[in-house]
């Protein structure tokens, strides 16, 4: 299920209504990217996530038992490239697949979860900061 590309969207946790302000809806989001997942076995996941540009983190985390309905849940470590403009990152992802409808039309398989910044890149960019995010498989199940 993991295993393959998805289209990473995170995004600043602001309540604000964007309305009809495209400038204001684009503002809101953190980051962008490709998740690429590999499986290790049934739990262990391997990866990057390629934000273009030479922005890459490679990605190592686990997937446990999820709480409710989700019967799983996924731990991401992103580490930052050394020799690339991620050296020194570090951002950590917890997310659980999207509820799927049972009378849902065309559902695409998504994750949804959070991002920390564990460490700081620079003035602008304080460990600590969170976002929501949204991950969308690349190759939907038929």
């Amino acid at each position: 299920m993991l295993a393959g590309n998805w289209t990473y969207r995170s995004y600043h946790n602001d309540p604000s209504l964007v309305g009809s302000d495209a400038d204001k809806a684009l503002a809101m989001i953190f980051g962008e990217g490709v998740f690429t997942f590999a499986m290790k076995g049934k739990t262990k996941v391997t990866g990057k996530l390629d934000m273009g540009s030479g922005y890459v983190l490679t990605l190592n985390g686990t997937v446990r038992k999820g709480r409710g309905e989700n019967p799983l849940a996924l731990h991401l470590i992103g580490l930052g490239v050394d020799g690339s403009p991620t050296a020194g990152w570090r951002y950590d992802y917890y997310c659980w697949p999207a509820y799927e409808w049972p009378d849902g039309i065309d559902q695409v398989p998504s994750l949804v979860g959070s991002v920390v910044r564990v460490k700081p890149h620079g003035p602008q960019s304080p460990a600590g900061a969170t976002a929501s995010f949204i991950a969308i498989s690349q190759a939907p199940a038929a």
